[in-house]
């Protein structure tokens, strides 16, 4: 057999594989979750707090309760320096809020746009960190309230 036609073989098995798993069915901002977040996040969005590294499942969407929030989740270092458009990363930012946000997205979300993250990466706090604990403090401040 030519090496051409094993190597063709090969990648229509492998392809054939893809689809099977359901990867290529995944749609583009499932399938840039997998490239870009889950590394840390992991695939649910549990993340792994005893390292650092924030559960986003059933709690991403707090921030948007918040003043500040919607614009912070767009400035993360994770989010702000993916190699992603603004398009995709608003459409990455609202597959996460349908798909691992869970009941703590408010029933009014407005789905990110395009010129959303453009704004909001184009005025990134410097101390994010800090931010971030700011944010969380009125999220828990929220809570108590309720």
């Amino acid at each position: 057999m030519r090496a051409s036609t094993l190597l063709a073989r090969c990648l229509a098995i492998a392809g054939l594989a893809v689809i099977v798993s359901g990867t290529a069915l995944a749609d583009p901002a499932q399938k840039n979750y997998r490239l870009h977040c889950m590394g840390c996040h992991q695939a649910d969005g549990t993340g792994s707090p005893a390292n650092g590294i924030p559960s986003m499942r059933g709690e991403v969407g707090n921030f948007l309760k918040v003043p500040g929030g919607r614009a912070y989740l767009s400035q993360v270092p994770g989010t702000l320096h993916t190699p992603l458009s603004d398009g995709d990363t608003a459409e990455l930012l609202n597959w996460v809020m349908k798909n691992i946000g869970g009941r703590s997205v408010p029933a009014d979300f407005k789905p990110y746009t395009e010129a959303d993250v453009k704004g909001y990466r184009a005025s990134v706090p410097e101390d994010i960190p800090g931010l971030r604990v700011k944010l969380v403090g009125l999220i828990e401040a929220g809570r108590k309230g309720d």
